[in-house]
């Protein structure tokens, strides 16, 4: 049996961080593809853009429930089945020739996003405690890594070869990483073996985080003051309030809420949130800075491939910083690696000001912003697991998890209403003004700012000699009065 003081099979480190840096390459596969989608598969815009939508909506209903049966059934296990839809479905996107074959195979590659949860939680059982916090780290920033190394790579495939090569491309990332995890990732006892699934629980987060997501991430199409818009908002809170009643009350919950309100997990959750629209932010406005035409007087003229690799160093960067935070997080304690890394964050962006008018300044700007963000990624698993019970671990960094995607989900939709309500016009063409990208940057770094303060607030993890004083002060009082 696998224990954290035992030692690990050589190499479940670097397949569980390749894990998730996989299933976070399949997000941005399409990026290069976007403009070209209605093109290519017959389709209106609209239409094509659920190419995109439909892996978030996924990804947020599966990443906490893959996260509760990895507890229930076995972490291994889970991290093999979330390795099948991601190769269904790249072979369904590679063979697809319209839109809902398309949609159906981006669906089924977010189910697979629940890998990283589920590889962290991993770690806490099969990974030496002297080494449990820079594993953390690495397995954590591979979300990051993932998503900033695969947009050169995709965009390379999409400007040299057929655009099917990358699904077939992702496809054989998906076998190779499923046949790694079944040979070198050992099998762990399930730590709540023997509780029940909360089906009634999956269904009604499921209902809740569609609704909020969707409306989210399609009311800048749609209209904010869309009457769908607005019932979407409706149903999500409703539904959310339904769920949490239910959760509250039911044995085995999906998610246990009652621990999920403590202080630390709570607050560690909601910096997680502002992490994620403070990173979100930099990968919206970059991209287009890079791209957009000199003409503008501000854009830089760029082409996918080159912008994509202007920021392929934030991700190499991740990679350096991990380890490195691993070891700020065994010296200094999480809570102090999140707070750096928030303020990192803002560093960034700081510099993104001035630095924005030169393609190097903004690489350089990125590499400090993914600095950050991979101190504050490492930090906030290894601040849930110090809160969370052992049988809860999986789903608790399922949720946490969950808490970043809709970051990043509020994110670009602030950014991207503030580019569309601060606009020029140039050939008859409406275009995001630089006063615009100012905006979104600003906007990033105060949000890492408030995310440092939110912080800053967590309260320390009690010591087990505190707990016995605390215990003993209890015991003792009857007396005392006495």
């Amino acid at each position: 049996m696998y224990g954290p003081q035992t030692t690990t099979r050589s190499g479940v480190v670097p397949t569980l961080a390749l894990a998730g840096t996989i299933a976070a390459i399949m997000q941005t596969l399409v990026t290069p593809l976007i403009a070209d989608m209605p093109q290519l598969l017959d389709t209106s815009a609209s239409n094509a853009a659920w190419v995109v939508t439909v892996t978030l909506l996924v990804a947020g209903v599966c990443v906490p429930v893959s996260g509760r049966l990895g507890d229930l059934i076995g972490k291994r296990r889970m991290l093999l089945v979330c390795a099948v839809p991601l190769f269904v479905g790249s072979v369904i996107c590679a063979l697809a020739s319209s839109v809902v074959p398309m949609i159906i195979g981006r669906g089924l590659q977010g189910m697979g996003m629940g890998m990283v949860p589920l590889g962290i939680a991993l770690l806490r059982d099969v990974v030496p405690t002297e080494k449990l916090s820079g594993s953390i780290a690495l397995v954590s920033a591979s979300m990051g890594i993932g998503g900033a190394i695969g947009l050169p790579l995709a965009a390379a495939v999409a400007q040299y070869a057929n655009w099917r090569v990358l699904f077939w491309g992702s496809a054989g990332l998906a076998l190779m990483i499923g046949i790694l995890i079944y040979f070198i990732v050992p099998d762990v006892p399930a730590a709540a073996k023997g509780q029940r699934f909360d089906a009634p629980g999956a269904v009604g987060l499921a209902v809740g985080l569609v609704s909020l997501l969707l409306a989210i991430s399609k009311g800048g199409d749609w209209g904010w003051t869309s009457g769908t818009t607005l019932g979407l908002f409706a149903l999500a809170v409703v539904a959310l309030l339904v769920w949490g009643f239910y959760e509250l009350r039911t044995r085995e919950p999906l998610v246990d809420l009652r621990t999920t309100a403590r202080p630390r997990v709570l607050l560690t959750n909601v910096s997680s949130i502002l992490i994620g629209v403070g990173m979100y932010a930099f990968m919206l406005i970059a991209p287009q800075l890079l791209q957009f035409p000199e003409a503008t007087g501000y854009g830089l003229g760029q082409s996918m491939l080159a912008a994509g690799l202007y920021l392929a160093p934030g991700g190499v960067m991740m990679m350096i910083i991990s380890p490195l935070g691993g070891k700020l997080i065994n010296s200094r304690g999480p809570k102090f690696a999140l707070i750096l890394g928030a303020l990192v964050i803002s560093v960034g962006y700081a510099l993104a000001l001035p630095l924005m008018g030169t393609a190097v300044g903004i690489m350089v700007a990125g590499i400090v912003i993914n600095s950050g963000v991979a101190l504050a990624y490492g930090a906030m698993p290894a601040l849930i697991m110090s809160a969370v019970p052992v049988s809860e671990t999986a789903a608790a960094n399922g949720f946490n998890a969950l808490m970043r995607s809709l970051g990043t989900t509020i994110g670009s939709a602030v950014i991207g209403v503030v580019l569309a309500q601060m606009t020029m016009s140039m050939g008859g063409h409406s275009l995001a003004s630089e006063d615009g990208f100012r905006t979104g940057l600003l906007i990033g770094c105060g949000v890492a700012l408030v995310s440092a303060a939110v912080a800053g607030l967590i309260p320390a993890l009690r010591t087990a000699n505190e707990e016995s004083k605390s215990e003993q002060t209890v015991t003792d009082e009857p007396s005392v009065r006495a």
